[in-house]
């Protein structure tokens, strides 16, 4: 028996590291014979590699009338294997041989997802005659394998019943061989295993232990509160053994659209799946529910519908578990048994609309980028009065663009992003501080505008300079930057949401928002400060028609402030559940810059004199041409 596991081992390795060859005690094991003599019947062949020889022997255990052969077959010929100076490796498909098993270098066998099952079931069904250490090897073996399986499943468009199975079949074979670790202890005995997929812990209670000192049962991801040590002294041996797994990889096929809900909603596994079982125990029954205290993978939605659920056979649902407190990071679950569970959060499908607005956003966006740059050229290329003073609105554009590039590009690429934690939170790390510049740069330039607008009546005379260029970038950029360093310092990370934006939990939204707000109410401040100064300007001003006509214009760009300057930022506080909302917004919000290019750029007589010289020189060149 030891033999075939050592083979079935020796098959899901290659299929788990792309590897042909493993050595175990020191033989080198291919793979089992066909033999379709005998029923029960085992058989394998034991590859030495001296010479190109190999043994082989069949029949383990006997049969009636089964008559067991031993003999010696050439690894180059009888057998089809492939010899080097030490091993005997599998190379072809021949009668005596395993068939479909598929390595980089055999391109006649065929791996595929009922193979490896077929293998993991195989050594599920052997555990009985495992000892501890040996129940460890297999378990790294059948967790190395977890993945491909899934993997394969999806190539081969395996349908929901053949899934399931395979979720049934690692979940048996993992809790077969967890059984399988259990020592027998006279005090406690606690096991962690820590694989690549999967982390096991098994505590084993004696009859001579006692509460106190009694280890917890925790993984990185869950921990469960049980009251072990009673359910032990219920039992006639005194004695209770419990395994505890969480397996990283396990959701790809325990789905959470297995969840079956009379709701059309999008089911999110929220944890990783975990499992519980007793073992060696004569008494099973839990006399008080089981705690799991589980942490969520994804982000958390509160308006979502959060369950607790546990694994019948071929779906999730909820019978005997039920949520008793939850946050933003993690959630206790309360169950009357043990199982196989998860937390599952049901959120309502997006309406159709909002394929519309994405593409409404997409355009506008497209749209202020192009704005933005054209006035940043203008601000470049064409020749200002020594008056004006242009640094506020070139940095305002030159936040607000990379900030809505930046955003722009990482929502089409979300799904190639995301993957990345690290790059995913520094992008949200980077558009903090983006938006964030953008907006005090909105409010210097709304400080520039109530000087300008203060002095109106002596508006053809040259304005002085109030505010130095080099104070005011280093105001522009030094409160966002230090506002995203002790966000950084004080919650790391509260940077990296499902779209690569700042994270809900624990306020931590409140650092964008807490300034923007703050800065928005300036500006309101300011904008309406601007109004009323405008208005007594107008009524003092005498009627000529150039004068009143500088002032109109003047008065239909200060309106156009309201925009430029953030204050349409607003809205976002009021558009829950209202479209009309939400659009406004959305066309606003992005067209900052497009507002730019009209008012200080072809609102500007002496800018659009130099446009016209620009453009003849244009048209005369192709004429020459």
């Amino acid at each position: 028996m030891n033999i075939i596991l050592h083979l079935t081992a020796l098959q899901l390795m290659v299929i788990a590291s792309n590897v042909a060859i493993v050595k175990s005690q020191g033989n080198w094991y291919c793979s089992p014979l066909a033999n379709t003599n005998c029923t029960n019947a085992s058989s394998y062949v034991d590859c030495r590699g001296q010479n190109g020889s190999c043994k082989a022997y069949s029949c383990i255990p006997q049969s009636d009338g089964c008559s067991c052969k031993v003999g010696s077959y050439n690894c180059t010929s009888d057998c089809n294997y492939e010899v080097s100076p030490d091993i005997c490796k599998y190379k072809a498909d021949s009668q005596s041989c395993l068939r479909d098993l598929k390595t980089p270098d055999n391109t006649q066998g065929k791996l595929t997802a009922d193979l490896v099952i077929n293998l993991v079931d195989l050594i599920a069904n052997m555990t009985d005659q495992m000892s501890p250490e040996m129940a460890k090897d297999y378990l790294k073996i059948v967790d190395a394998v977890q993945i491909k399986v899934s993997v394969l499943a999806s190539a081969e468009n395996k349908d929901k019943d053949k899934i399931v199975s395979y979720g049934n079949s690692y979940l048996n074979a993992f809790e077969n061989l967890v059984s399988a670790l259990v020592k027998p202890t006279e005090n406690y005995d606690l096991q962690n295993i820590s694989l690549t997929n999967t982390e096991v812990r098994v505590l084993a209670v004696g009859p001579n232990a006692s509460v106190k000192g009694m280890p917890l049962i925790r993984t990185e991801k869950a921990h469960m509160d049980i009251d072990l040590f009673e359910i032990a002294m219920n039992s006639t041996s005194r004695s209770a053994a419990v395994a505890f797994m969480s397996y990283s990889s396990l959701e790809n096929l325990l789905k959470p659209e297995f969840f079956s809900t009379s709701n059309d909603m999008i089911k999110t596994m929220m944890s990783t799946v975990i499992s519980a079982t007793l073992h060696q125990t004569t008494n099973t029954t839990l006399t008080k529910p089981v705690n799991f205290t589980i942490k969520h993978i994804k982000e958390f939605d509160p308006n979502g519908s959060l369950s607790c659920v546990y694994w019948n056979i071929s779906e999730w649902i909820v019978d005997g578990c039920s949520v008793l407190k939850t946050n933003s990071n993690y959630t206790v679950c309360s169950c009357v048994h043990l199982s196989t569970f998860a937390l599952i959060m049901q959120t309502s499908r997006p309406p159709e609309s909002d394929s519309l607005l994405e593409l409404l956003n997409l355009v506008c966006v497209i749209v202020g980028l192009v704005f933005f740059s054209l006035a940043l050229l203008t601000f470049a290329l064409c020749q200002w009065s020594p008056a004006v003073n242009n640094v506020a609105r070139i940095n305002l554009c030159v936040s607000l663009l990379l900030a809505h590039l930046l955003f722009l590009l990482t929502q089409q690429y979300l799904s190639l992003i995301r993957p990345h934690q690290v790059l995913c939170a520094v992008i949200s790390g980077v558009l903090h501080f983006l938006f964030l510049s953008g907006f005090v740069w909105m409010f210097i330039e709304a400080v520039l505008l109530f000087i300008c607008v203060k002095n109106l009546s002596q508006i053809s005379s040259k304005k002085r300079e109030v505010l130095s260029s080099g104070f005011m970038c280093v105001i522009g950029y030094t409160v966002a930057l230090v506002v995203v360093a002790v966000s950084v310092g004080l919650l790391p990370e509260g940077y990296g949401s499902e779209h690569c934006w700042i994270k809900m939990d624990k306020g931590f939204i409140w650092s964008f928002l807490g300034p923007v707000c703050v800065i928005l109410a300036l500006n309101m401040i300011l904008f309406i400060n601007i109004i009323i100064s405008l208005n007594s300007t107008l009524k003092n001003l005498n009627a000529e028609v150039s004068q009143m006509k500088q002032t109109k214009i003047m008065a239909f760009k200060t309106l156009a402030q309201f925009v430029i300057l953030g204050c349409s930022w607003i809205l976002g506080f009021f558009t829950n559940g209202s479209e009309v909302l939400e659009i406004l917004f959305l066309i606003l919000n992005s067209q900052q810059g497009t507002l730019i290019f009209l008012v200080y750029c072809v609102l500007n007589n002496e800018v659009r004199q130099q446009y016209r010289r620009f453009f003849r020189c244009l048209c005369s060149g192709r004429k020459h041409n």
